[in-house]
C-alpha cells in the first residue's frame, strides 16, 4: 500500500543528497510549479559525514579543483565538475549565510571551524525551500512502475515521479553508509565495480618501529608499485602513529594499495624521505659530512637530513649504532643507511577498514551517467549522485566539491525533467 506520493524522492540525506533536495524543490518553485520533494535517510541523525569531516570544521571545498584531483573517468569527471565550480560553490554556501575561509594549503573552512555551521544552513535552506525531511527511514527498496518509481522503506511506501540515489559508498559506516545504495543500484541494472577503502591510514607490521615515533610528522615521497610497475608517486607529510602512517601523502596513496590487494595482486609502497638529493648527490653530502665532523654520530649528521627520532630508528632498523663516530662508520653501514634512507620498504599488514576510511574508492561507473545531468542512462528518471559513483579523490575538500557538484546537477535535472514532461505536481 502506497502511504506517499511525491515529485522527487532522494535517497540519503548526506551532503550530495541535501544539495540535490534543495536544488530540486526551489528549481520546481522558482518555475511555480511546486512539487513534493522527500528526502530519506536511515540515520536517526542527519548529516552525521559532515559534522565528523575535517575534524569537525569540515573542509567545505578547495581554491582550485582539477580533473587531476579525482580518480576515475577524467573526461566525464573534467565535465561534470565544470558544471558547479568552486566560485559557485562559494557563492552558493555565502546565499546559505556560510562565509568560507582559505587557509595556506588551498583547503575552504567555514569562517567559524565549525561543521555544525555547514550541516544547520543546509538543514535551514532545505526546510526553507520546502524539502520534507525524514530521519530514521531506511529504504530497502527501489522499483521502476507506471507512475515513475516505488520505494520501499521502514515506515511504508512512496510512489515517485524522480529517485536522487545518494547513499554514500562504505567509508564510516557509523554515519549510515554502509554501501547498501549498491544494492539498490544493482537492482536497477547498473553494475558496480568492486570497492574498498579510500583516504584511510595503514597498519604497519607489528616488528616496525613506528610505535616509538608516534606523533611525528615529516615530508616523504611516496611510491607506490603494483606487479613492480609504478602506479603512484606523491610527495605529502607523512604521520607516524601508534599502529603505522598516517598523514596526507599516505591517505592519498592508500586507495592503490587497497585496490591492488583487493585483487590479490603484489604492491610495495616505498619512502623516500630526501626525495630532493638523488642517490649520488647524497652519497657525497654523506662522505663531505664524515669528513667535516669526524666525531660527531651517526644520528646527529642524519638528523640535518630528517628528524632526530626518525634518524635514531631508521639507524637501529639497519642494525647500525645510532651514535656510532662518523668516522668510525664503515662503507656497508653507510650504503644500507643510505639507501634505506631513499628507499625505505614500508611493511604494510593492512589499512585500517572502512571504519577510518574517509571515502569510497569505486562504485557504479561514471559511464553509466548522463554527465550533464546524473541521470541514469539505464532507467529514465532515477539519478545517481556522490560518493555512491566510481570517482574519488584526494585528500583536501575535492569529494565534498564534488557531492555539492553532482547534487547540483541532479537536483536542477530532476526538477526541469518534471517540468518539460508537465507532470502534474504533488502537492501536500
Amino acid at each position: 500500500m502506497i502511504d506517499d506520493v511525491v515529485s522527487v524522492a532522494v535517497v540519503g540525506a548526506g551532503a550530495a543528497g541535501l544539495t540535490g533536495a534543495i536544488v530540486a524543490a526551489e528549481t520546481l518553485a522558482k518555475d511555480g510549479a511546486p512539487g513534493r520533494v522527500l528526502l530519506l535517510d536511515g540515520a536517526k541523525q542527519i548529516g552525521t559525514k559532515i559534522l565528523v569531516s575535517g575534524g569537525g570544521r569540515c573542509n567545505v571545498t578547495h581554491e582550485v579543483i582539477t580533473p587531476k584531483d579525482f580518480f576515475g573517468n577524467r573526461n566525464i569527471i573534467r565535465n561534470i565538475l565544470a558544471a558547479f565550480s568552486v566560485e559557485r560553490t562559494i557563492a552558493w554556501f555565502t546565499s546559505l549565510g556560510v562565509d568560507l575561509k582559505r587557509e595556506p594549503t588551498g583547503k575552504l573552512f567555514p569562517a567559524t571551524d565549525n561543521a555544525r555551521t555547514v550541516l544547520t544552513a543546509l538543514l535551514t535552506r532545505a526546510r526553507e525551500a520546502g524539502v520534507i525531511i525524514r530521519p530514521g527511514h531506511r529504504v530497502t527498496e527501489v522499483s521502476t512502475s507506471s507512475a515513475g518509481f516505488l520505494l520501499q522503506h521502514s515506515h511504508g511506501a512512496t510512489q515517485a515521479s524522480r529517485v536522487m540515489l545518494a547513499t554514500g559508498g562504505q567509508s564510516l559506516p557509523r554515519t549510515g553508509s554502509d554501501g547498501f545504495g549498491y544494492r539498490l543500484a544493482r537492482a536497477l541494472g547498473h553494475r558496480v565495480t568492486p570497492t574498498v577503502p579510500a583516504l584511510v591510514p595503514l597498519v604497519l607490521d607489528s616488528s616496525m618501529f613506528h610505535a616509538t615515533l608516534s606523533g611525528l610528522s615529516h615530508d616523504v615521497e611516496l611510491t607506490t608499485l603494483v606487479d613492480g610497475r609504478e602506479v603512484d608517486r606523491r610527495t605529502g607529510s607523512l604521520l607516524w602513529t601508534h599502529f603505522g602512517i598516517s598523514g596526507p601523502v599516505v591517505m592519498d596513496a592508500s586507495r592503490f594499495w587497497a585496490l591492488a590487494t583487493n585483487r590479490g595482486a603484489p604492491v610495495d609502497l616505498y619512502g623516500n624521505f630526501v626525495p630532493s638529493r638523488p642517490s649520488e648527490e647524497l652519497k657525497e653530502w654523506f662522505v663531505a659530512r664524515a669528513t667535516e665532523h669526524p666525531r660527531r654520530s651517526l644520528t646527529r649528521i642524519l638528523s640535518m637530513l630528517v628528524p632526530d627520532r626518525f634518524a635514531e630508528s631508521l639507524c637501529r632498523h639497519c642494525s647500525c649504532d645510532p651514535q656510532e663516530h662518523m668516522a668510525q662508520v664503515t662503507r656497508r653501514d653507510r650504503e644500507r643507511v643510505l639507501s634505506t634512507l631513499a628507499r625505505f620498504r614500508f611493511p604494510i599488514a593492512r589499512d585500517r577498514g572502512w571504519n577510518f576510511a574517509e571515502v569510497t574508492a569505486g562504485g557504479v561507473p561514471l559511464e553509466e551517467i548522463n554527465y550533464r545531468t546524473m541521470e541514469s542512462k539505464l532507467i529514465s528518471g532515477l539519478y545517481l549522485i556522490g560518493e555512491m559513483l566510481d570517482c574519488d579523490g584526494r585528500i583536501g575538500g575535492f569529494n565534498f566539491q564534488w557531492a555539492w557538484t553532482t547534487g547540483w546537477l541532479a537536483g536542477q535535472s530532476a526538477a526541469r525533467s518534471l517540468l518539460a514532461a508537465k507532470v502534474p505536481p504533488h502537492s501536500a
